[in-house]
């Protein structure tokens, strides 16, 4: 089974850019999405990415800041993030879904990162 690590989290500031890496084990064909829960709320779904075709689509919340790409050659999956506000502190999830399809259902994913922490501060 793949395995996925994320990294890239820290404390922010209002407006800042920030890039999160996911890298997984090896080569995988299928989509994968970001995910993010802050404390005391449901995780969220905030982006996903095709693997062969390079398809995005966002969450509204989202949607003209962040950008999802990936490099193949590198079985890295990025999450640009722009213009962070404080809303945006959670800890940041990559995962890999199990259909060919893109979804923003967490239960259509079946492997998961650790996490990584992003933290905003006005």
């Amino acid at each position: 089974q793949v395995q996925l690590v994320e990294s890239g989290g820290r404390l922010a500031q209002v407006g800042d850019s920030l890039r999160l890496s996911c890298v997984a084990s090896r080569r995988t064909s299928r989509p994968m999405g970001w995910f993010r829960q802050a404390p005391g709320k449901e995780r969220e779904f905030v982006g996903a990415i095709s693997w062969t075709v390079g398809v995005t689509f966002y969450a509204e919340s989202v949607k003209g800041r962040f950008t999802i790409s990936r490099d193949d050659a590198k079985n890295t999956v990025y999450l640009q993030m722009s213009s962070l506000k404080p809303e945006d502190t959670a800890v940041y999830y990559c995962a890999q879904e199990k259909f060919p399809h893109l979804s923003r259902d967490s239960s259509d994913y079946d492997v998961w990162g650790q996490g990584t922490q992003v933290t905003v501060s006005s």
